[in-house]
This record gives C-alpha cells, sequence and structure tokens, in this order.
C-alpha cells in the first residue's frame, strides 16, 4: 500500500471528528500511521481462517440469592449521600 492511502484531507477531517488540531507536519505523520495501520489489516485478511467450535458453552454458575448488607450499613461509608442514595460525582 502507498503512503497516499490515505489523503491529508481524510487526516484533517478525522482530526475534525475528533477536535483536535493538527499542524501541517502532523497530518503527512498521521496520513503515513494511518496507511501502515491500513496495510496491517490488509495483511490480517491475508490470515487464513481456521475451523472454530459451532457452540460455546456457558461457563457462567446461576444466579444466587444471599443476604446482603442493608441500605444503612451501604451508605455508612460513603462519602457522600442523597435520599437514601450514592451521591457522585457532577458529570457533564
Amino acid at each position: 500500500m502507498s503512503d497516499d492511502a490515505v489523503s491529508p484531507e481524510e487526516v484533517r477531517h478525522v482530526a475534525e471528528l475528533a477536535r483536535v488540531d493538527l499542524e501541517d507536519d502532523e497530518v503527512d505523520q498521521f496520513a503515513r500511521q494511518f496507511a501502515d495501520i491500513l496495510e496491517y489489516f490488509e495483511t490480517l485478511d491475508e490470515v487464513p481462517e481456521v475451523d472454530r467450535e459451532a457452540d460455546l458453552a456457558n461457563v457462567m454458575r446461576p444466579d444466587e440469592e444471599r443476604d446482603s448488607l442493608d441500605k444503612e450499613a451501604a451508605l455508612r461509608n460513603a462519602s457522600e449521600t442523597e435520599d437514601g442514595y450514592f451521591k457522585g460525582p457532577n458529570v457533564s
């Protein structure tokens, strides 16, 4: 695969979607790196497929009910609670 397999315009487009500002030399560098990555994927396409097991077995144990902490005990060590629930940091 040639280094121009990924155009500078495509790199700029991906950078814009990712909200990343790139200098011109970085665009060229990423274009080469993306081309290398795509070449690796093409190499993987050439690997022959192998037979695999048709069915997978569930190795998980069945759910079991067990005694647990009551609400007050569970909240006792919480740094913050609100209305009987754990309170975490605001995420924006």
